[in-house]
C-alpha cells in the first residue's frame, strides 16, 4: 500500500507523536487522538492529519475515533495503542478511582480500538496492531500496580489478538522498551523520588538505569523507527510477539 492509515493514540507529544511523525515520513495518513486539543491539533496539521479529541478512558469515545478515521478515510489500515499513565504508590495506599482510570485507558480501550478497527482490515486481508507496551509489560516493580497489571494484559491481548488475527493478514505485536525520555518518565521519576524519599538524579541512575546494561533513556524516535519496520511487509513473520527495546534490563 503506498498510503496507508493509521491511528496512534496519546499522540500529541513524546512516543505517541515521535510514531506519529515516524508513520507520516513515510506517506501515511495519521489519525492522532489525545485529551490535549491543543497540542494535537497543532501536531496534527503539521503532519498533515487528523485530529480526534479522545479520552479512550470511555468506550465511546473509543468508538467515536474509529468512526472518525473511517469517515474521513474509508478505512484503517494500522492501529497504534500508545496512551497511558503511570501513579506510583503502596499498594495500601492505591486509589480506587485511579485503579479504574488506568485499566480503562491501558488495557480495556487497546481492546475496544482493536475490536472496532478489526473489521476493515480483515475486509482487505491486511493490518497491523501494535501495542505500545513496556518492560513492566514482561516483569514487575513495586509500587506500580495498576500500570504492571495493565501491561502484562497488552502481552496477553496481543498474543491472543495474533493468532485470531493470522488467516487474516492482521499482525499484532507488542514493543516494550524500558525508560524512555518523555513527559510521563519525567512524572515518573519525580513520583519515585517522592516514594522512596531519594533525589530525582539518584531515582535515574539508582532505580531506572540500575537493571540496564546500556545506561541512558532511549529517545522516543527509536521506538519510532521499530514501528515503521512492523508496519512494514518486511516484517510480515512478526506476530504475537512482546519485542524488549530495554537496553539489557531483561537480560540477566
Amino acid at each position: 500500500m503506498s498510503e496507508r492509515i493509521a491511528i496512534v493514540t496519546g499522540a500529541s507529544s513524546g512516543i505517541g507523536l515521535a510514531v506519529s511523525q515516524a508513520l507520516a515520513a513515510q506517506g501515511d495518513k495519521v489519525v492522532m487522538a489525545d485529551v490535549n486539543v491543543e497540542a494535537g491539533t497543532r501536531e496534527a496539521e503539521k503532519l498533515g492529519g487528523l485530529f480526534v479529541q479522545a479520552d479512550l478512558s470511555k468506550r465511546a469515545d473509543c468508538k467515536k475515533l474509529v468512526d472518525a478515521a473511517i469517515a474521513k478515510y474509508g478505512r484503517v489500515d494500522i492501529l497504534v495503542n500508545n496512551a497511558g499513565i503511570q501513579h506510583v504508590s503502596p499498594v495500601e495506599e492505591f486509589p480506587e478511582d485511579k485503579w479504574d482510570f488506568m485499566i480503562s485507558l491501558m488495557l480495556t480501550a487497546p481492546f475496544l480500538l482493536t475490536r472496532y478497527a478489526w473489521p476493515s482490515m480483515k475486509e482487505r486481508k491486511w493490518g497491523r496492531i501494535i501495542h505500545i507496551n513496556s518492560v513492566h509489560g514482561l516483569i514487575a516493580s513495586p509500587f506500580k500496580s495498576a500500570y504492571i497489571s495493565a501491561k502484562h494484559g497488552l502481552s496477553g491481548l496481543t498474543k491472543t489478538t495474533a493468532l485470531e488475527g493470522g488467516p487474516h493478514g492482521i499482525t499484532v505485536n507488542s514493543i516494550c522498551p524500558a525508560y524512555v525520555r518523555t513527559p510521563l518518565v519525567d512524572k515518573q521519576i519525580a513520583d519515585q523520588a517522592k516514594v522512596h524519599k531519594i533525589s530525582e538524579a539518584e531515582v535515574v541512575e539508582t532505580i531506572m538505569l540500575k537493571n540496564a546494561a546500556v545506561k541512558r533513556l532511549i529517545e522516543p524516535s527509536e521506538i519510532g523507527e521499530l514501528v515503521v519496520y512492523l508496519c512494514s511487509d518486511k516484517a510480515a513473520c512478526f506476530t504475537g510477539s512482546c519485542m524488549t527495546m530495554d537496553c539489557g534490563w531483561t537480560a540477566t
